[in-house]
């Protein structure tokens, strides 16, 4: 039986940013959605050149705040009201400014809880194993030089019209980035 070889993408590789800059452009007005980009530091545009767009961390740390400090106050309402009313130097057993500080602790700690773990999971963190760690002089990625690749599950991928396309933009090399 003869097996085609799985591929994870076609990787290339640019000397500057602004050809990696431009490439990501093009490759977006060519409509390939899946295309990622390595380099050894931000470019500013790039982001956007890619297609990304507001990612949900900001909306699920909000959320966890507020469950966290409705659920903190909560807590120490129906400890302090509902089921253990104790009656402190004659307060009201509902006295709302003894709650704040650890209502706001609580809002603090989910919101941050919230926004590391929704980092790890949107990113698909940990990832143990990448396959562009086996194209060759990948590394330069975190030294002086810039990396397009257009993943092989992305709709309009066809390993002739692909590679025919990275070889328009000029880079230094293609790479075949094997799964």
């Amino acid at each position: 039986m003869n097996k085609k070889p799985v591929i994870y993408g076609f990787m290339a590789e640019f000397r500057t940013a602004n050809h990696l800059l431009e490439a990501a452009k093009r490759a977006r007005k060519e409509n390939y959605r899946k295309v990622d980009a390595y380099t050894p530091f931000p470019v500013e545009g790039l982001s956007e050149a890619l297609g990304f767009r507001s990612n949900k961390i900001a909306l699920i740390t909000l959320i966890g705040g507020l469950i966290g400090g409705i659920g903190g106050y909560f807590l120490q309402y129906y400890s302090a009201v509902i089921d253990y009313p104790f009656n402190t130097g004659g307060r009201p057993y509902h006295s709302w400014p003894v709650f704040i500080i650890p209502t706001f602790e609580l809002t603090i700690l989910c919101a941050a809880l919230a926004a590391f773990f929704s980092m790890l999971l949107l990113n698909g963190l940990p990832k143990l194993y990448h396959p562009v760690f086996n194209v060759k002089d990948f590394d330069l990625a975190t030294r002086n030089r810039f990396f397009l690749c257009i993943l092989s599950s992305d709709p309009l991928f066809d390993d002739f019209r692909t590679w025919q396309f990275l070889e328009e933009l000029n880079p230094l090399h293609i790479h075949k980035v094997a799964a």
